[in-house]
């Protein structure tokens, strides 16, 4: 039986404006005028005899029908974008594909993935960089991280935990970082944009208050890094993150580190995250955090 379904360029187009909020934006992800992508969405809203955006402004906004369309759209785009990846990268041979922070890529993960691939020739490995701030992924099997409240109630379920972390606040040797009755204080304290709770987290494991006059906040933990390498504050980092420099002495750490209880653990995204290529990577990973904890 002929399937009855709209063109799919006509569906891209109505997922990537529902996405974004924005006609503009869609076309610029889509490589399409506005124009272009203005007569797919109201070619798609025709064939379905309704409405799929309300104007919002001088912009667009999704209005019921159109929200019910863009779950199920989104859904198959995911599935299709999955299978696809996965088709390419089975071609390929055994594979896993790993997203992770930018800092931990380049501080820890790359730097050891010789041993991986000593043990593991036949394996490639994949990366992806990610943030707190965002869901998405680009088709990962596998996302690591250790502030997990930024993702669904499932996905903190299903998480596996790979090793212990253990943060600290760090800052450059002479900063005046202090402690007044007790309490902690500097003049300025540095924190990820994306996962500033790791300040609130630090208080209440290492039982120390901090008091501070100024926040720099930075989108990434090398960011804070090099902020408290440059004097401007005393930043929070895990101690992996900042060993080189502490051990240089470029940094130092007045209250030395404390284990954060939920440690750090591979959120499974795909259902590649149990193939033998997958849980082969993650034994290595616990042991590689056990090694070098």
């Amino acid at each position: 039986m002929r399937r009855r379904l709209p063109p799919l360029s006509a569906l891209r187009a109505f997922e990537a404006a529902a996405r974004l909020n924005s006609v503009t934006r869609a076309a610029d992800e889509l490589g399409r005028t506005h124009g272009a992508v203005s007569r797919q969405i109201r070619s798609l809203q025709e064939e379905a005899g309704v409405r799929l955006f309300d104007k919002a402004g001088t912009g667009i906004r999704l209005n019921a029908e159109g929200e019910a369309l863009r779950r199920v759209v989104a859904g198959a785009l995911d599935a299709l974008e999955q299978g696809w990846q996965e088709l390419r990268e089975g071609a390929g041979g055994p594979s896993v594909h790993v997203a992770c922070s930018a800092t931990f890529a380049m501080r820890w993960l790359v730097p050891r993935l010789a041993g991986f691939y000593r043990a593991h020739p036949a394996i490639r490995v994949r990366l992806s960089m990610t943030s707190a701030r965002a869901l998405r992924h680009e088709g990962a099997d596998l996302v690591i991280a250790w502030d997990r409240l930024s993702y669904p109630p499932a996905d903190q379920a299903r998480a596996i935990r790979l090793g212990e972390v253990a943060f600290g606040p760090v800052c450059a040797p002479g900063y005046p970082f202090s402690t007044i009755k007790g309490a902690l204080r500097a003049p300025t304290r540095i924190a990820h944009e994306y996962t500033s709770r790791a300040w609130e987290v630090w208080e209440g494991e290492a039982g120390q208050a901090m008091a501070w006059d100024a926040e720099l906040r930075f989108p990434h933990t090398h960011l804070c890094l090099e902020a408290a390498l440059s004097g401007l504050g005393v930043a929070l980092v895990e101690r992996r993150m900042a060993r080189e420099e502490l051990a240089q002495g470029r940094l130092v750490a007045p209250c030395g580190f404390v284990p954060f209880q939920d440690g750090i653990a591979a959120i499974p995204l795909s259902g590649r995250a149990t193939v033998p290529a997958a849980i082969a990577f993650l034994d290595w990973m616990r042991g590689a955090l056990r090694d070098a904890a």
